[in-house]
C-alpha cells in the first residue's frame, strides 16, 4: 500500500508540481533562476570540491541515462563478467568521486564564513538532498552487487511505466530500502 502511494501515485504529483512550479516561478521572477555565484569569493576549495563532484556525477548520471535509454545493451554489456566488474568498479570509483567532491562543496560552507554568508536554506537543502542521493546511491553499489543489471532489469521498466501513465510498482516493490530511498530521492530532487 504505502510502495503504491510513494512510487504510483507520488511521481505525478512530483512531476505536476515541477511543471506548474516551474511555469508560475518563471512569470512570476523571471531573473532569479541562478543561485549567487560564490567561486569569486574563495576558490581554491571550490576546485577541490567542484572539480571531483562534477567529473563523479557527470559519469555516474551519464549510466543512470544510458540504462534508461537502452537498457538491453546494458544488460548486453553485463553479459560477460570483465565488462561487469569494470562498469561497476567504474561507477563505484566516480560515485566516490563525486562523494567526495560533494563533502568538500558542503564543507567550504560551513567553515567559510564569507560564502556562509551566501548561502540560502534553498542552498542548504539542495546540498541535503543531493548528499542523500550519492550515499544512498554508494550504499546500493557496496551493499547490493550488480547493481547496474537490477537497475535495467527492474527500475528502468517501473521508470518507463510511470511515462506510460501505467504505474506498475511491482517492479520496485521487492527492492531494498536504501534502493527506494534513492528512487524516491531522485523524485523529490
Amino acid at each position: 500500500m504505502v510502495d503504491k502511494f510513494l512510487f504510483g501515485g507520488m511521481p505525478y504529483l512530483f512531476i505536476m508540481t515541477a511543471i506548474v512550479g516551474s511555469i508560475w516561478r518563471y512569470r512570476s521572477s523571471a531573473y532569479t533562476w541562478s543561485s549567487q555565484s560564490s567561486q569569486f569569493v574563495e576558490n581554491k576549495t571550490l576546485f577541490w570540491g567542484s572539480f571531483p563532484w562534477h567529473y563523479g556525477i557527470i559519469v555516474v548520471l551519464l549510466g543512470h541515462i544510458w540504462g534508461l535509454i537502452i537498457p538491453s545493451t546494458m544488460l548486453w554489456w553485463n553479459s560477460v563478467p570483465a565488462r561487469l566488474y569494470l562498469l561497476e568498479l567504474t561507477a563505484l570509483a566516480c560515485g566516490f568521486l563525486a562523494t567526495f567532491g560533494l563533502l568538500g562543496l558542503i564543507y567550504r560552507r560551513i567553515t567559510n564564513s564569507r560564502v556562509k554568508a551566501l548561502t540560502t536554506s534553498w542552498d542548504v537543502l539542495l546540498l541535503i538532498v543531493l548528499l542523500i542521493q550519492v550515499v544512498t546511491g554508494l550504499g546500493n553499489a557496496i551493499a547490493y552487487r550488480w547493481g547496474s543489471n537490477w537497475y535495467a532489469a527492474a527500475a528502468v521498466p517501473w521508470m518507463r511505466s510511470i511515462f506510460s501513465l501505467n504505474p506498475n510498482v511491482d517492479y520496485v516493490s521487492n527492492l531494498p530500502l536504501i534502493t527506494k530511498v534513492h528512487i524516491f530521492n531522485a523524485m523529490i530532487f
